[in-house]
């Protein structure tokens, strides 16, 4: 069975975001921000994970555009810590890259889901990922 890079990836980017987030509290004493990276950053695998029971196309492409707005605000506020100097730039930068992996993947299955609905010869185009 084919691995479902999305779901792994998001799943693990949840994970350092939660201990992100127990670093800000317990190290920097930092309650607001944290709290605001760890909903935005955890939401992007649970809406995922929503799309496995997806009731058509549309609602894909519904949750999986939520995710990818998930995943833009988690970038904003991944920069606003190093802007901040909640984060180092060497911190910001590996949870930035990941977060805009994540970000790619999204923008590539919706494209690639469009593009499948609107090919005449599809002969499936509820998808799976």
């Amino acid at each position: 069975m084919k691995e479902n890079r999305i779901k792994e990836i998001s799943f693990k980017f949840a994970i350092r975001i939660v201990k992100l987030s127990q670093y800000l509290v317990s190290t920097k004493n930092e309650y607001v921000l944290s709290k605001q990276i760890l909903r935005s950053g955890t939401s992007v695998g649970a809406i995922i994970r929503e799309t496995e029971h997806a009731e058509s196309t549309p609602d894909f492409l519904h949750k999986l555009a939520i995710a990818q707005k998930e995943i833009n605000e988690t970038i904003y506020w991944i920069d606003l810590l190093n802007s901040t100097e909640y984060l180092t730039l060497e911190e910001h930068k590996s949870i930035y890259t990941d977060a805009r992996e994540i970000y790619g993947t999204i923008t590539k299955i919706i494209k690639t889901t469009k593009s499948r609905i609107h090919h005449p010869t599809n002969p499936n185009p509820n998808p799976k990922i």
